[in-house]
């Protein structure tokens, strides 16, 4: 990093402690084998309120990245035990879906677009600007925290999942098939508003073919009783039914956002 210089720090802990995670700080993860490097930004985000991991190899980055769970990846280019750009496709391959920022002092414009293109979020040279990084790492955890709202629904103890396709109740997973979470989250997207059983069957089954109608019926009454038995289950309200049949037209969602 070409922050100006400073009094050499001490490297970056193997991991921050967990007490700062508890108290919702962004946790970024560094993959760089540059110690000195490593420690100076440590300091940096620890001045203003981040939290750092280190890990000086990919072997020793993977391994911080399923124990800590960083917000954020800062990934170096080149690294003694593989190529960035090749972690970079395999976090994204295995399904990671945090936001990865490519540190590199290479300044061929081909390895920028070959990391964007794998799936990098964002690209920094160095030497950089330590207000530079800084900026960027938030404005990173801006978009997450934004896309995370988007696709996550929450009503009361029941949380929908919609990206990881996965619905659960004060905590607890709900087994639900692929054809009840799709009504789940077809009936869920628009709370308060009734459904027709036709627009039900479409969101279950996109494209010509659509299965009876009355099916339906059968799928929203297991995914009822689903509903029912979960611990904790019941919507906020005082209602006796997260999905209530509207007579003449379908069925309506009685959650409310929040």
């Amino acid at each position: 990093m070409a922050p100006n210089p400073a009094p050499r720090s001490s490297p970056a802990p193997a991991s921050a402690p967990a007490t700062a995670a508890a108290a919702g700080r962004l946790r970024v993860l560094l993959i760089d084998d540059d110690v000195e490097l490593a420690g100076l930004i440590a300091e940096l985000l620890a001045r203003e309120g981040l939290d750092t991991c280190h890990g000086a190899s990919a072997a020793e980055g993977l391994a911080l990245l399923a124990r800590e769970r960083p917000d954020l990846l800062l990934l170096d280019l080149m690294l003694p035990d593989a190529n960035g750009l090749d972690l970079c496709r395999r976090l994204r391959d295995e399904g990671a879906e945090l936001p990865i920022l490519m540190l590199t002092a290479r300044g061929d414009p081909i390895d920028r677009v070959l990391g964007l293109e794998i799936g990098a979020d964002d690209y920094l040279g160095k030497p950089f600007e330590p207000r530079e990084l800084v900026a960027r790492i938030r404005a990173l955890a801006r978009r997450q925290r934004a896309a995370e709202r988007r696709s996550t629904l929450r009503f009361g103890p029941l949380v929908i999942d919609l990206l990881a396709r996965r619905a659960a109740v004060a905590g607890e997973a709900l087994a639900l098939t692929s054809t009840e979470f799709k009504l789940l989250a077809a009936l869920a997207a628009q709370p308060g508003r009734p459904l027709t059983r036709e627009a039900l069957s479409a969101a279950v089954q996109p494209g010509s073919y659509m299965p009876l109608v009355r099916a339906v019926d059968v799928q929203v009454a297991r995914l009822r009783k689903k509903l029912r038995a979960a611990p904790g289950a019941a919507p906020p309200g005082g209602g006796a039914e997260w999905i209530e049949t509207v007579r003449g037209e379908g069925y309506v969602f009685t959650g409310r956002l929040g």
